[in-house]
């Protein structure tokens, strides 16, 4: 079913909008399912438009040719992903994929494409770009300058925000979260495992629980 126009007119690009937009809008957007796993889209290839997570959460990543992957984003319920082959007319600069079940909008690239003649809207783009380009910089920096322990701890105290006391982390594989700090799994399981006995975290089978956050915080 397409989305309610008070979901869209909560998105930065659409909160400009009049009702009647946001119901145009609407209509012309698709509603996607996908399962734990599932490839949304493939970096190189045509854009088909502006995806919107409804629910669950989606890994933006790139591939290199010897098969290893960077976690760019992991977008959750509200953020968009594949902006800027919306706006430049190239091909997806990354692929996507299902870390859970997740339920996708996917507003066809005409349609954006047509809204930037509202100048509140290229406002809007300009903002949400601006956002994205300090959230690359960063994962930038943290590559460049942190430790696999310092992002793995990192990655864990965002995955679990808590201000005290025990928080379990959403599951992920090793894998995945080698893939989003620019590790390889072996040493990520070396890493957790240090951090498990410092104290800092607790392991039973694949969940991982935060035990002690000031001592995580003090790694990162």
């Amino acid at each position: 079913m397409p989305p309610s126009t008070e979901f869209l007119g909560s998105l930065p690009y659409f909160a400009s909008l009049r009702p009647a937009q946001l119901d145009g809008i609407a209509r012309a957007t698709t509603e996607l399912s996908f399962a734990r796993g599932e490839v949304i889209l493939l970096e190189g290839e045509p854009c088909k438009g502006l995806y919107i997570v409804k629910s669950g959460r989606v890994r933006i990543f790139k591939s290199s040719d010897q098969g290893r992957e960077q976690v760019l984003l992991v977008a959750e319920p509200g953020d968009t992903f594949n902006d800027v082959p919306v706006f430049d007319g190239g091909t997806n600069p990354a692929s996507a994929e299902a870390l859970e079940p997740a339920v996708i909008y996917l507003i066809p690239a005409q349609t954006m494409t047509y809204l930037t003649a509202d100048s509140q809207v290229c406002r809007a783009i300009i903002r949400v770009f601006a956002t994205r380009l300090r959230h690359l910089t960063t994962v930038v920096e943290d590559l460049s300058f942190r430790s696999v322990v310092s992002r793995l701890a990192k990655l864990l105290l965002n995955m679990a925000v808590v201000e005290g006391g025990r928080a379990p982390i959403p599951q992920l594989t090793q894998d995945e979260m080698a893939a989003m700090i620019g590790s390889v799994r072996d040493v990520v399981g070396r890493s957790l495992r240090s951090m498990e006995r410092m104290g800092a975290i607790e392991i039973k089978g694949r969940r991982i629980t935060i035990t002690a956050p000031d001592k995580l915080k003090g790694m990162s």
